[in-house]
């Protein structure tokens, strides 16, 4: 692998990451979402991350979506309840989301470091 392939590792990396933090948030921003174009409430949704080949990186092969069953919860003043008071809430947990995001951040955080050490030694070298 040369140095120069290293910037191309680690700018997919933070491609990867940045949807993967962008997922995140959507995921966050509709925790409390009860209904959809599609009907019904919002489905998480997970980042689908595929190898490139041997040092050429990572790339997003797709976003998926959790089909697990929503969380019931009681409330009949809810205009989406259904007849017996309940009203079908995304299935997320704010906790998971959480620990992703710090995940996600601090790999972002790491190919950021890559690059920097790559620049650090493709400049020394120009200096022999």
């Amino acid at each position: 692998m040369s140095l120069f392939s290293t910037f191309d590792v680690s700018a997919s990396g933070l491609t990867a990451n940045r949807v993967w933090m962008d997922t995140i948030a959507n995921n966050v921003s509709n925790i409390n979402t009860t209904r959809t174009p599609e009907g019904g409430p919002y489905k998480r949704q997970q980042v689908v991350l595929s190898s490139k080949g041997t040092g050429e990186g990572v790339r997003v092969a797709g976003i998926v979506r959790n089909e697990g069953q929503p969380r019931l919860v009681y409330d009949p003043q809810h205009p989406d309840a259904d007849e017996s008071g309940y009203v079908a809430m995304p299935d997320i947990n704010i906790v998971t989301e959480m620990v992703n995001m710090v995940a996600a951040t601090r790999a972002y955080e790491a190919n950021v470091t890559v690059i920097g050490a790559a620049k650090s030694m493709s400049m020394k070298a120009l200096e022999i």
